[in-house]
């Protein structure tokens, strides 16, 4: 479990955020379709550990097992690319452009929704028996957290919506933490560890995460969850996109850049 340290694996980065930047629109739309997808049979894994065992840390402890698989997979979730992409431009790598973050961005983000609403489909099949009884335990869960996530913070209003922005704020403060967390060992078993507990503490907390919000709610919708598409647009999934966008960028990709990339002139002692 080689470390590297914080010098080198920020500069993995900046190469991470160029090399994303300049893929072809299909090779991204296939990796982040199928990093949606695999988050969100993880964040159904999760859900129904919590049902069967009525333990959500055992829940939370399991679920980073797909955030792991696709990361080791190669493929993109919108949370890391928010962080790491807008480093290339930063850095004015060839070809970096603020357009090419920006479709970068949009790709993703549709890519990702796509493959989360496969899987809430095909989830939304099994636990309705294909629609042809009520939801199991865990239809009926994952209807209530729609539910409470939603018109829950509709109901508090402003305070609703600051509390919504704030979950997502620091969901990807630790979610992109784990992105770089993988970068700081070269072995499968290290980058497992080091994406392991950010991503656990995230889930734990309760914190918003798009993506993972992108299988919740669609299939809450399809599960008999008391609140509408636009609830789930306004009230959770966009504040979710913004939240996310600047706790990654803010608190994990600048800070790293500005201090062990860019790092401001030593200070000269005056004898």
């Amino acid at each position: 479990m080689a470390y590297v340290v914080p010098t080198e694996f920020v500069t993995k980065m900046v190469d991470a955020g160029e090399s994303k930047l300049l893929m072809s629109t299909r090779d991204t739309l296939i990796r982040s379709y199928m990093a949606g997808a695999i988050l969100a049979l993880a964040a159904a894994f999760a859900v129904t550990v919590t049902v069967n065992t009525g333990n959500a840390l055992v829940g939370a402890m399991l679920f980073p097992v797909g955030f792991i698989l696709l990361y080791l997979m190669g493929f993109d979730l919108l949370t890391g690319v928010f962080t790491l992409v807008p480093l290339a431009v930063l850095d004015k790598r060839p070809g970096a452009t603020w357009g090419g973050c920006f479709r970068n961005w949009t790709l993703v983000f549709f890519g990702n929704f796509a493959g989360a609403l496969t899987v809430a489909v095909f989830m939304a099949i099994i636990f309705t028996f294909g629609f042809s009884e009520a939801p199991n335990a865990v239809g009926v869960k994952i209807g209530h957290i729609g539910e409470g996530r939603t018109v829950g913070y509709a109901a508090h209003g402003a305070a609703g919506m600051l509390t919504l922005f704030i979950r997502g704020v620091m969901c990807n403060w630790m979610v992109s933490t784990g992105v770089v967390a993988a970068m700081m060992s070269t072995s499968v078993s290290g980058k497992a560890i080091g994406m392991w507990m950010p991503v656990m503490v995230f889930f734990y907390m309760g914190f918003e995460h798009s993506i993972v919000n992108m299988f919740l709610f669609p299939s809450g919708l399809m599960l008999g969850g008391n609140f509408t598409l636009m609830d789930y647009f306004i009230w959770n999934e966009i504040p979710t996109v913004v939240g996310n966008l600047v706790g990654g960028l803010t608190f994990v990709g600048l800070t790293l850049y500005s201090t062990h990339y860019k790092t401001a002139p030593k200070r000269v002692l005056v004898k």
